[in-house]
């Protein structure tokens, strides 16, 4: 008998020591969550979120900010394979987001968007941009749709006003050549798509849409004659010097250019420089260049914010993901910013924007998606890297157009 109690205390202990083992190795729920982005102008906005997260949910958020893109990528996948590891993430649409998918890397935000899509905080419109193997990853960090920002006391000064056609917008150019100002603001790094996505989207859209899956050739004549026209209008001295390290916001507000051609997250970039809308700037929706087509092209973005699919706290990264869905988050998210939100319910402060946030949402505008998500990535580093040379040296355009179309045969020869 006291052998056999002997054996079942000891039996006891051991079931004990091992629960108390287990409650041990247990991760701590977590309070605050770190937020890794290659948005580090913006680590202000994200820390009032933080602050308001807190309030709203309890749970934190601190932001840590890349400035340089290609840092910040090869930041976020060598992560995966270490102990430091992101709780949240900004990533890219597109060709990015499905290699991290097909990694594993990535958490399943299906149950979110459904909930979100339900409760009219997100648009069912939306969720293809985040769709990979009928699965959605990730919610929408913001949206972007793109047009141009303009300095409107240099288009005052001129007698000028947002152009209606493609040959409007280039006499306002030519107009303000004779007065001995830039009108357009281009740059050979990152950005360096930006006038090629314009080009392209409104002269054709369709072959536009065709290059990004690839079904049509970057050497194809419809192709090579946008480049032409790209060329014609630097040639026509229209751009600010490529090579020019200014800030695009600090080009706007000083008159370096006089218009520069972003995604309304710009619009954060007037807000800082205490830019007023409708006095210091406007902005417009650039005219296709073929008058021809049904709808006038816009380009499109959505930016993700991603949890790991290994998170530290999984419950609290989802939980986090579902509150940035919200119209309390989105209101903040978008007024702090004076940008769009990709929550239909949240009202926009900027009567421009507002405008273009509605008539996007209303079918007006041909949505195109943006360059940099729509291309893959192996063939996006050999664009960028083609059209950086081609607004150095315009004359190269064709090479430039043979080498990518080379990263493009590469690409889809095993993708298809």
């Amino acid at each position: 008998m006291f052998r056999s109690r002997v054996a079942t205390l000891g039996v006891a202990a051991l079931v004990l020591a091992a629960c108390g083992a287990n409650d041990a190795a247990e991760p701590k729920k977590k309070t605050e969550l770190t937020l890794y982005n290659d948005k580090g102008a913006w680590s202000k906005y994200f820390e009032e979120m933080g602050a308001l997260s807190r309030q709203a949910i309890g749970l934190g958020m601190k932001p840590s900010g890349y400035t340089d893109s290609a840092q910040y990528q090869a930041f976020i996948k060598a992560s995966f394979r270490t102990d430091v590891k992101p709780d949240l993430f900004t990533w890219q649409t597109g060709g990015m987001l499905e290699e991290i998918v097909k990694q594993r890397q990535v958490a399943d935000t299906t149950a979110v968007w459904q909930e979100a899509i339900k409760a009219g905080d997100l648009s069912q419109d939306l969720a293809p941009y985040y769709t990979v193997g009928g699965k959605q990853y990730c919610v929408p960090l913001n949206v972007a749709y793109w047009g141009m920002f303009y300095n409107k006391k240099i288009f005052d000064r001129y007698g000028l006003k947002p152009p209606a056609t493609w040959d409007d917008l280039v006499a306002i150019a030519e107009t303000l050549k004779k007065n001995g100002v830039k009108a357009f603001y281009h740059t050979s790094v990152l950005f360096s798509f930006v006038w090629f996505e314009q080009l392209m989207a409104g002269t054709d859209p369709d072959l536009y849409d065709r290059l990004s899956t690839g079904k049509a050739k970057y050497t194809d004549p419809g192709v090579v004659a946008v480049m032409e026209r790209w060329k014609a209008l630097i040639d026509a001295g229209y751009f600010i010097n490529p090579g020019d390290k200014t800030d695009p916001g600090d080009v706007l507000k000083n008159g370096k250019a006089a218009m520069v051609s972003f995604g309304t997250w710009f619009n954060t970039s007037m807000t800082q420089r205490e830019m007023k809308a409708g006095a210091d700037y406007g902005f417009f929706v650039i005219p296709n260049v073929n008058p021809a087509l049904p709808k006038t092209s816009m380009i499109f973005e959505s930016g993700p914010l991603c949890a790991l699919a290994e998170a530290a706290d999984p419950d609290a990264s989802t939980r986090y993901l579902k509150w940035w869905t919200t119209a309390q988050a989105q209101e903040k998210w978008a007024t702090t910013r004076g940008d769009v939100s990709a929550n239909p319910k949240v009202t926009i402060a900027d009567q421009a924007l507002g405008a273009v946030t509605k008539d996007a949402g209303s079918g007006t505008y041909r949505l195109v998606n943006r360059y940099f998500e729509a291309t893959p990535p192996p063939v996006l580093t050999a664009a960028l890297d083609g059209f950086g040379a081609f607004v150095t040296e315009p004359g190269t355009y064709k090479e430039v157009l043979e080498g990518i179309q080379k990263a493009a045969d590469d690409y889809w020869s095993t993708h298809q």
